[in-house]
């Protein structure tokens, strides 16, 4: 079993942990709790560096090892690090599982040092014909983000 976990803060005071789990060469299963969002789907993305130099700026685009376009989790063509969207409910709290078989935590494309952010809008996964759509989602800004790192 290998174990990772995010811290996110953000200067807008979004907060939050993510924690990552994987079972040999099972998917992984990520488990997060946050505070601070508006209510509604957030994009919710792993980005290719761990990175923060800038704040979540510097995180880089999705982690997208394939260089295929973006798109929902459940979709064959997507970013490895598309996750989707987190639903925040009107106490601006979010609790939520997803478990996805495109982000190992080892391996040549494990997610370990990389970056997890949380974005202000929700992701049209690749469907809604904006200009950015098949390259982000269109989520809009980054308000959080945290490195992924291993844990014991």
């Amino acid at each position: 079993m290998v174990k990772a976990v995010a811290v996110l803060n953000s200067s807008e005071g979004v907060s939050g942990t993510i924690y990552f789990e994987q079972e040999g060469d099972a998917p992984t299963t990520v488990t997060g709790n946050l505070s601070g969002l508006k209510p509604g789907l957030h994009g919710f993305h792993v980005h290719a560096l761990g990175d923060t130099t800038n704040g979540c700026m510097s995180t880089g685009p999705h982690f997208n090892p394939a260089g295929k376009e973006h798109g929902a989790p459940e979709e064959e063509t997507r970013h490895a690090g598309d996750l989707g969207n987190v639903k925040v409910g009107e106490d601006g709290t979010a609790t939520f599982t997803i478990t996805d078989n495109q982000i190992p935590l080892s391996g040549p494309h494990a997610i370990i040092g990389r970056a997890v952010v949380v974005h202000s809008d929700p992701d049209d996964l690749g469907k809604g014909g904006h200009e950015l759509s098949k390259s982000t989602g269109n989520a809009g800004g980054r308000v959080a983000c945290g490195i992924i790192g291993l844990q014991g």
